[in-house]
């Protein structure tokens, strides 16, 4: 019989239904998809996401990277003794988007016993690169 991590771990919606009443939620972030390898999802850019020139808000699209990375990184630890929490991001703005929505994918580059470090790809809905991320996670006792 699975426990309740096994089972959050193992399920899109419940894992979906962990980001209710968060700022990934109220701009519209879906996990897509996930494995051990990668944490995939989306937000749209609309009212909720850009900034007042029309814009895709670079601070929508960090909160995109570190929602990725730091549910992939919790994927990785005892989530009933651990939890990892974000030492350090960083975001290159490579290519403006305006409407449609943007798809996130974080992939871990190292995950050891103290830190994790994701790398984090952002496109549009034609697969342009539009930002990339570095997220640090550090891993820390629930106590």
């Amino acid at each position: 019989m699975m426990d309740d991590d096994e089972k959050k771990i193992n399920s899109l919606p419940l894992i979906n239904q962990a980001l209710d009443n968060t700022l990934a939620s109220s701009i519209g972030l879906e996990i897509t998809q996930f494995s051990d390898s990668s944490v995939c999802g989306k937000i749209p850019v609309d009212y909720r996401t850009k900034q007042p020139f029309g814009l895709l808000h670079g601070g929508a699209s960090v909160v995109l990277a570190e929602t990725l990375g730091s549910m992939g990184g919790n994927m990785h630890v005892d989530s009933n003794a651990e939890m990892v929490v974000g030492i350090e991001i960083n975001a290159n703005h490579l290519k403006s988007v305006s409407s449609g929505w943007v798809h996130g994918v974080a992939k871990p580059i190292k995950i050891g016993r103290k830190i994790q470090v994701w790398k984090i790809e952002i496109s549009n809905d034609d697969n342009d690169l539009i930002c990339v991320s570095r997220l640090t996670l550090a891993i820390v006792s629930k106590k």
